[in-house]
């Protein structure tokens, strides 16, 4: 669905002088602060429609501005061309500024931890010979950093980091500390995956159904943000359940071993006790 009309004021709407044709593209360009030739690149590209000729001269008016507006932020956001394409052909009609929003609430990361760029020469001096080259691919492959260039690295999750840390204090080795956060990782993918069939299924696709009024897409949205606390907290009371039991069936199978232990230490015992006073016995008969 095309978008036709800004029919309410959003954030990137800005009202065109009545009394003018529009902008040209070079006004265009600077009120959006973008180039002529970025805004030209999207046109042809179909991300803009194209403007009203007046004597062989392009006008553009406020639906131009609007959607350059939302173009530029969704880069920000990190969305590419292609995506943003396909963004606008089903924005609801009349809810731009709506769709910035759900996008961006799409978008946001689901916790308020901010990745940390460190130097490698830093992280190899932290981790020294543990951080093997062979290692260092592995935890890039799991998506736990990401390469900058210049041997600088994008830490994911300064948390997760910090736990690798806190666990090498108390002997556990950096591999085995990547193994563990892998198949974290690994479980986790299966729930943000059910999560994200969860609201698709109830709230995403009823959406479509009722063809999308405005109305019900900031709904949606409202219940994207509240998903967000939910789906943490949800996944991190159900690990602690299954955390205190695995505990617990640890420390009864540990406690019976020993026990076990115990038993048979105590037999062996009392096993070589016995020949002794048969001998003591024979000794004091004669």
């Amino acid at each position: 669905m095309v978008h036709k009309n800004v029919a309410h004021e959003t954030p990137y709407y800005r009202c065109v002088t009545k009394d003018t044709d529009g902008l040209t593209i070079d006004e265009l360009a600077q009120r959006v602060g973008m180039t002529a030739r970025n805004v030209r690149a999207y046109q042809s590209r179909g991300l803009i429609p194209p403007p009203v000729l007046k004597a062989r001269t392009g006008y553009y008016g406020e639906e131009h501005v609007a959607r350059l507006e939302l173009i530029r932020d969704l880069q920000a956001e990190g969305f590419n061309l292609e995506a943003i394409k396909r963004i606008l052909e089903r924005a609801p009609t009349g809810s731009v500024g709506d769709v910035l929003d759900f996008t961006r609430a799409a978008a946001a990361p689901f916790s308020d931890e901010r990745p940390e760029v460190v130097d490698g020469a830093i992280l190899a001096q932290q981790w020294g010979d543990e951080l093997t080259p062979d290692l260092t691919r592995r935890i890039e492959q799991h998506g736990f950093v990401r390469p900058l260039g210049d041997n600088l690295w994008e830490v994911r999750s300064p948390r997760l980091h910090r736990a690798a840390q806190e666990l090498s204090e108390l002997g556990v080795p950096l591999e085995a500390a990547v193994d563990v956060m892998a198949t974290l990782k690994r479980h986790s993918e299966a729930v943000a995956k059910r999560y994200v069939e969860l609201f698709l299924e109830h709230l995403w696709r009823p959406l479509e159904e009722a063809d999308e009024p405005p109305e019900e897409f900031a709904r949606v949205r409202e219940a994207l943000e509240r998903l967000r606390p939910l789906a943490g907290e949800s996944l991190l009371a159900v690990f602690q359940v299954v955390m205190t039991d695995a505990v617990e069936a640890a420390i009864e199978r540990e406690v019976s071993r020993l026990g076990e232990g115990t038993k048979r230490s105590d037999s062996h015992e009392r096993g070589r006790r016995r020949p002794r006073r048969r001998a003591e016995r024979r000794g004091s008969s004669r």
